[in-house]
């Protein structure tokens, strides 16, 4: 029975606060990798969010680059627009993007780097 139980209450987590964590995670992820390229190409890459929800774009990436939808469409920027820079220095300035959905309006995460380690999600009040 507790076995059952535990297995419940893992199923019924909070679909919303996983969605936002997901979200952040892939962008961090992203991010990471497009730091790496702006390195090794030593071309400067500029990250912007689209306006609208319409998902993200990386500007100065070798190659095609289009734009990038989010996971879930209610997933956006707080204050709608964003952009981080992401090299091609070795050691950028610290960076954060806020990241909320509006179908859980009362929580948000930081995708944010100290300019020396990695993107990492940081989940907000």
């Amino acid at each position: 029975m507790a076995i059952a139980t535990a297995g419940v209450g893992l199923a019924l987590r909070d679909g919303g606060a996983v969605l936002l964590q997901r979200e952040g995670e892939r962008l961090a992820a992203q991010l990471e990798a497009a730091r790496a390229q702006s390195r090794a190409s030593g071309v400067a890459v500029r990250w912007r969010a689209l306006p609208g929800s319409g998902g993200f774009a990386f500007d100065g990436l070798p190659g095609p680059q289009g734009q990038r939808p989010w996971l879930d469409a209610a997933t956006g920027v707080r204050g709608g627009t964003a952009s981080l820079w992401l090299g091609p220095e070795p050691i950028i300035g610290a960076q954060q993007v806020v990241l909320v959905n509006r179908a859980q309006p009362g929580r948000a995460v930081a995708v944010a780097s100290d300019g020396l380690r990695p993107f990492a999600v940081q989940a907000l009040p």
